[in-house]
């Protein structure tokens, strides 16, 4: 049941005698009080409530057995209680996924009337536990949000106790004094708890308690949960929504797609000035097609998707939908090339892709379906194809650095790691310094003349003198950035307070907020200090800036900041009364937090050099955390402790495919015993993520000399390893 007016007919059927209230979406308690305070129809009296969704401890091979709990806005939830209540371990609060798969639901719009959304299979193993003090002859009204957080319903508890009680299959109901829980036992009186240890115990409560009750902010830091940081910071930015129809899809929301098209367009000049052209080709490729090159269809097998039927028949073939273009783009390329004189042919196609086989999705980093682009050429000789592809690989780079301020890594692959089809893959490899992993950042692929012999795509040598001309196969390459850039620009640069978002690629790089004004501010002064803070925006808007101004009614200055910062905007002016005075305004960057008042005088100029010194050491500071995390390793004593430190490490390698694999089974049993590792998620074992093009000079390798570090055997050159995505 996901539409608000269908719950509130059967609502009506149950005891509710009005209708939902409208207003603003909420996000935290103290934001839905200020609403419902200034929306009209709603009750003199009621009780704010809090829904929470917990999953317990518990073995794999069971079914998820998530447990929901709604109480009064104020009542001290305690999930261990709560657990020993259910006689269930280890209560956490449930992840997105959860909310998604199967409440059909998100932070910010829990409800108990999610019970109507889970589906047949999963109603059994849900717990609810009800608030005693909700169902009191004396709770009165108690306010709960109708699937949505800009919607209010007033109900009963008789009405809540009807609802659950309709709900089809569900068995386990509990009703809890919380009251109880919390009350202290009768006992000495305590001694006092330091002040700093009484702080971190109520910040503590205070996030246990919030979660679920639609939090605005970060619940977890950084370095505490990363995963759990990394998901919340996604969706409370706004930069992406889980899509509940179908389990690792996502949705781009427009401040990230606008991080999308800003690299769309840098990319799109530059493959351009190299003689590339756009086109776009279908993304259905049949099997005798994908089949055509071994090597590559087993490196995609697994993540195919099929298309069996067309309405109520069953197609004559399966028909996938493309992991990639190489086998879809090459029958054509083998058509429209007759001559050297067509040479060299250079296409790209911006689109999305679909590999669907995998167990644990990360929104940006490994999802069902991803935008991206992908270039396919096709050159006379090897040198034309190796320029173009350290070409690309450069545009790659940039990317990163300019635009995200992302340090990267450029080098090449191991025969391990290499592009399945393919004669060598160059890449640029990214750090993300609280996982201590390594990241692919983009690839560019020599294909040699693999693909051209199998799609026989040849001309004839024009060197070759005589009628009888030789044919020859034509040197390929390919090459794909895709919104994989995003996840990473987001865990680099994000922080406890949520986004940091580089200049060159916000969305908004300046907000501008009114400040000072309390009930008692005047009517004129309030009207001077908007009208400055647009003119403000204008002027902004007119130098090229990318600005807006935050006049929303209802909410303080200190939820402004809040709300701004979790988007990551750059830079933020205050105006207030004292600003207006002194002709001036408060600037505070979002990388750092310093504060510095600028003249209005020269504004544009001011603002224009600090986003660009935001841009250049936001880009230094990541350089300088990389680079002290990379550790030159010389025996193999040292390799696994480097890792276990979160650093990637360099060591001297013998580049042999039986190696490597050595070195993964030996860094992961080192780390994890005997405990199997599922390939698809982030590695455990180290594995080599490239080999430099820029080589260590301290200690260079000799030949003859320097050996391998895990094998002994002669080292030929250093070889980036880390444990990765």
């Amino acid at each position: 049941m996901s539409d608000v007016s269908a719950l509130v007919s059967k609502l009506s059927s149950l005891g509710l005698n009005q209708q939902a209230v409208e207003h603003a979406a909420v996000d935290t308690i103290d934001q839905w009080a200020e609403a419902l305070a200034s929306t009209s129809g709603v009750p003199a009296k009621y009780q704010l409530t809090k829904t929470l969704i917990f999953k317990p401890k518990q073995p794999k091979s069971e079914p998820i057995a998530p447990v929901l709990v709604v109480a009064r806005s104020d009542s001290t939830t305690n999930a261990k209680a709560i657990g020993t209540q259910l006689k269930l371990k280890d209560l956490r609060f449930a992840n997105d996924d959860v909310l998604s798969t199967i409440f059909k639901t998100q932070k910010g719009s829990v409800s108990p009337f999610a019970l109507g959304n889970v589906p047949e299979e999963n109603i059994g193993h849900v717990h609810v536990v009800v608030d005693k003090a909700l169902l009191q002859a004396d709770a009165g009204l108690v306010a709960l949000h109708p699937l949505q957080s800009a919607h209010t319903v007033f109900i009963t508890g008789d009405t809540l106790q009807a609802f659950i009680k309709s709900v089809s299959g569900l068995s386990s109901v509990t009703e809890m004094d919380f009251s109880a829980e919390a009350a202290p036992a009768a006992a000495a009186p305590a001694e006092k708890k330091p002040a700093a240890a009484a702080k971190a115990a109520g910040e503590k409560k205070t996030t246990e308690e919030a979660v679920g009750s639609a939090k605005l902010g970060v619940e977890v830091t950084k370095s505490e949960d990363f995963s759990k940081w990394y998901q919340q910071v996604l969706t409370r930015s706004d930069m992406l929504s889980y899509y509940e129809e179908v389990s690792g899809c996502y949705i781009i929301r427009p401040s990230a797609f606008f991080v999308w098209e800003q690299i769309q367009q840098f990319f799109d000049a530059g493959i351009r000035a190299l003689g590339v052209k756009n086109c776009y080709f279908p993304m259905f490729v049949s099997r005798k097609s994908l089949e055509r090159e071994k090597d590559h269809v087993e490196g995609f097998a697994p993540e195919v998707a099929w298309v069996t039927r067309a309405g109520s028949s069953d197609l004559p073939e399966p028909v996938a939908i493309r992991p990639t273009s190489e086998t879809v783009i090459y029958p054509y390329f083998a058509k429209w090339i007759r001559s050297h004189r067509d040479l060299p042919l250079k296409t790209n196609q911006w689109c999305s892709v679909v590999r669907w086989e995998f167990k644990n999705p990360q929104p940006f980093l490994r999802t069902r379906e991803f935008l991206w682009q992908e270039g396919h050429c096709a050159h006379l000789t090897k040198e034309g194809a190796m320029t173009e592809v350290r070409d690309i690989l450069t545009l790659y780079r940039r990317v990163y650095e300019e635009l995200l301020a992302v340090p990267v890594i450029e080098g090449i692959k191991s025969e391990n790691e290499k592009f399945a089809g393919g004669d060598a893959t160059t890449t640029v490899e990214g750090f993300i310094p609280e996982a201590g992993r390594g990241i692919q950042g983009g690839t560019s692929h020599y294909l040699g003349q693999n693909f051209s012999k199998m799609f026989n795509i040849a001309v004839e040598d024009p060197k070759a003198v005589g009628d009888d001309k030789p044919k020859i196969h034509v040197h390929q390459t390919s090459w794909g950035l895709s919104t994989r850039t995003i996840g990473v620009m987001v865990m680099v640069h994000g922080d406890d307070k949520g986004l940091v978002m580089p200049p060159r690629v916000a969305e908004t790089q300046v907000i501008i907020i009114p400040c000072g004004l309390t009930a008692d501010t005047g009517a004129d002064l309030r009207a001077k200090i908007t009208d400055a803070c647009l003119g403000v925006e204008a002027r902004l808007k007119h130098a090229g800036v990318r600005a807006d101004t935050d006049l929303r009614d209802g909410y303080t200055a200190g939820f402004k900041f809040n709300h701004w910062e979790m988007r990551g905007v750059p830079v933020r002016l205050e105006i207030g009364p004292k600003d207006l005075q002194k002709d001036s305004v408060l600037s505070v960057r979002r990388d750092n937090g310093e504060k510095a008042s600028l003249a209005m005088e020269s504004l544009e100029s001011s603002l224009k050099l600090l986003l660009i010194n935001i841009q250049d050491q936001m880009l230094a500071r990541a350089r300088a955390t990389m680079d002290s995390r990379i550790k030159t390793v010389l025996k193999w004593d040292d390799f696994v402790p480097a890792l276990s430190s979160k650093c990637l490490v360099l060591i001297p390698w013998c580049e042999r495919s039986v190696c490597e694999d050595q070195i993964k089974e030996r860094s992961t049993r080192d780390v994890s015993g005997d405990e199997p590792e599922d390939e698809k998620a982030p590695s455990m074992g180290a594995k080599s993520l490239c080999l430099p093009f820029k080589q260590p000079t301290e200690n260079p390798i000799v030949p003859g000399v320097t050996k391998c570090v895990q094998c002994g055997q002669d080292a030929k050159r250093y070889a980036l390893f880390g444990r990765s995505y």
